[in-house]
């Protein structure tokens, strides 16, 4: 099986301060993996990269000229050219995002998205249609947009239809305003949870799953006896227990290079039959009992069904 290689997205529109972003984090020493770098640039604006400042040798940087070379075979000989071992993308802001994750390898492992936009053009962009549109499409699978010289939104109105924008497309996505002076600021708009936990069947969504394993971690009586349905990914292990498996996700805890898995227990009577790292939808009754996993009482999952899934686009969840 090829080694994976971790996949760092940059998304935003020209001249929103991606390559402002990248440089400072590349010129950043707590960055640097030990790996050689792909730096692969979808759009090229008048800021320009200074590779001899940053903080670490082996970045190679190359620039997709053209939508037609975002393709998997491509991306493959760019990365096996420059012996990479992590990319780091900087993608075109008028591109979908799903036009790379159907070009990305099988081997490629998306970490990390974070968004950047211009406080100048935020809000007009965001009462267009089409921008909008193209807006939230990047917006959903960010862990972080950052909204650069924030001056021109720093005020209670702007804050709350930009809040409102970010959470129609995602409600994991956290907010920060940068203003000139290089301060930040971070949005502290409160949010219900994303869903209803009164509910028959409490649908997880995608994006939510690090939201709902923090609550059910934090608050596991609120759900016991409740049916969850939530995306994950299959991880068969001797420590979930007899006729169990653990269903989850790879999520990033504090850092980029934090990743760990985190699931819940989950008896099944099916769970030979299911695939190691294989993509799954679950539905599943919730409990609170003793568990040798947590070597206490912990939630603990009883699956109704397991049913095959499509891989998403963020293999990696972010918790704050």
């Amino acid at each position: 099986m090829a080694k994976e290689i971790p996949v760092y997205l940059f998304v935003g529109f020209l001249e929103s301060g991606k390559t402002k972003f990248i440089q400072e984090t590349f010129e950043d020493p707590n960055f640097d993996s030990g790996d050689k770098t792909l730096l692969l640039v979808c759009e090229e604006g008048e800021e320009e990269y200074k590779p001899e400042k940053f903080a670490f040798p082996g970045t190679s940087i190359r620039v997709l000229e053209d939508k037609s070379e975002l393709n998997a075979q491509n991306l493959a000989n760019l990365a096996k050219e420059t012996d990479a071992g992590r990319v780091v993308i900087e993608y075109n802001g008028m591109w979908l995002l799903q036009d790379l994750a159907d070009a990305l390898p099988n081997d490629w492992l998306i970490y990390q998205v974070i968004a950047t936009a211009d406080g100048t053009t935020a809000l007009t962009y965001a009462r267009d249609n089409a921008m909008r549109s193209l807006m939230l499409d990047k917006i959903a699978r960010s862990e972080l947009i950052v909204f650069n010289r924030a001056e021109k939104v720093n005020t209670d109105e702007a804050r709350q239809e930009l809040h409102r924008l970010v959470r129609q497309a995602s409600r994991r996505c956290d907010i920060a305003y940068e203003f000139a002076d290089g301060s930040v600021a971070y949005d502290d708009i409160p949010d219900p949870l994303p869903f209803d936990i009164e509910a028959p069947i409490i649908e997880i969504g995608d994006d939510d799953f690090g939201i709902w394993y923090m609550d059910c971690q934090e608050d596991p009586q609120k759900y016991v006896g409740k049916t969850v349905r939530f995306l994950a990914q299959v991880c068969q292990t001797n420590r979930a227990g007899k006729n169990s498996f653990v269903p989850g996700r790879f999520a990033m805890t504090c850092c980029v290079q934090d990743i760990q898995f985190v699931g819940f227990p989950c008896s099944y009577d099916g769970y030979k039959a299911l695939e190691q790292r294989s993509w799954v939808t679950v539905t599943a009754r919730v409990s609170y009992k003793f568990h040798n996993i947590y070597r206490g009482k912990g939630p603990v999952l009883s699956a109704t069904s397991v049913e095959p899934a499509h891989k998403p686009l963020n293999d990696v969840v972010a918790f704050s």
